[in-house]
């Protein structure tokens, strides 16, 4: 089976992306305003993941787990809708797109990438994704799940119109914890923040986004909610269609069909996690075409390229099943040739 990887990640450093800075920006310390962290160490002292800062890096595993393609998010870029300086957030986006098109996309067509869209200005996150898609063949873009903002927000409007014009998909990822509260920066230990912080990322910019109406204001957007799994996306749906029934006439005008109506009608997706207990109920709940495999190489917690097998060895999914996962649903969500 073919197989094409919804989610990699360039573990990318500051000075890599310094490199693409414009003026005067590139002027700036890195000790101080790069990017924000909370101090967790996630590779529990060199123990967990892999690095695949360039590209060499990225084709050896490829060719290591037989995947035809990958599409790239940033590491340290996950972290970016915490910064406060709203310039210094663009042009960092700006920066990051350049250098993973000059060392990524450009190597070879095996590797693709979406392009790191600043939520603190969503005016200039729709240039920016117009500069990525038509200057830098970038695939899509990628909106933080993390962050003092939901993307049901009216502002966001010209980055949804922008990646409906563009016939580009728009990934929502998480951090992998939490710098700007939503409970989890309460956690004391790692285990628990990281537990909760993707799913909980997503549930909030699920409900956000399906309620303010942005599926029904742009009918042909592509979004995509990764790295938490599929099987909340079925639970989360029915509990939104039980909001929807008692108050939706009055908080929720701007619907015309239930929220889960929406999740279903074929332009939502969900990354899966080759073991997780309720994929097959989240297939036949939300949609066979829906579900994306994701590697997360080269990240502490990957399972990659186990995850591969994992996949096609499931004894509750069907080949045809396995195909759309591992292959047609990645290559429809990003429009891969």
């Amino acid at each position: 089976m073919t197989v094409l990887d919804a989610d990699g990640h360039v573990t990318e450093s500051q000075e890599q992306v310094a490199k693409y800075l414009d003026e005067p920006f590139r002027r700036r310390p890195l000790a101080f305003s790069f990017y924000p962290w909370d101090g967790w160490d996630r590779r529990l002292l060199g123990t967990l993941g892999d690095f695949a800062g360039d590209a060499p890096a990225w084709l050896r595993a490829l060719d290591k787990g037989g995947v035809e393609t990958t599409v790239l998010y940033p590491t340290l870029g996950l972290f970016m809708s915490f910064l406060k300086d709203r310039e210094w957030a663009v042009a960092l986006c700006r920066a990051y797109n350049t250098m993973v098109h000059e060392e990524f996309v450009r190597v070879s067509p095996r590797l693709k990438a979406v392009a790191l869209l600043p939520v603190q200005d969503p005016e200039a996150a729709a240039a920016e994704l117009t500069r990525a898609v038509r200057q830098l063949g970038l695939a899509g873009g990628m909106l933080a799940a993390d962050g003092q903002h939901l993307l049901g927000d009216p502002r966001f409007a010209p980055v949804y119109e922008e990646a409906q014009r563009l016939d580009v998909m728009l990934g929502v990822h998480a951090s992998g914890s939490h710098l700007g509260g939503a409970g989890v920066d309460l956690f004391p230990r790692f285990i628990q923040a990281h537990t909760c912080s993707h799913p909980f990322g997503q549930m909030r910019q699920l409900t956000s986004i399906v309620f303010e109406g942005i599926p029904e204001r742009f009918p042909s957007l592509r979004l995509a909610f990764l790295e938490a799994g599929a099987g909340w996306a079925p639970y989360w749906s029915e509990r939104m269609d039980d909001e929807y029934a008692k108050r939706g006439r009055a908080e929720a005008p701007a619907l015309t069909k239930k929220p889960s109506d929406y999740v279903r009608g074929g332009n939502i997706y969900f990354s899966c996690e080759a073991d997780e207990w309720l994929l097959p109920q989240a297939l036949k709940l939300i949609g066979e075409h829906q579900i994306v495999y994701a590697s997360d190489f080269p990240h502490w917690d990957h399972g990659y390229p186990g995850s591969v097998d994992e996949i096609r060895a499931r004894g509750d999914l069907t080949d045809a099943q396995k195909r759309k996962i591992l292959a047609d649903n990645t290559r429809r969500l990003y429009r891969l040739a």
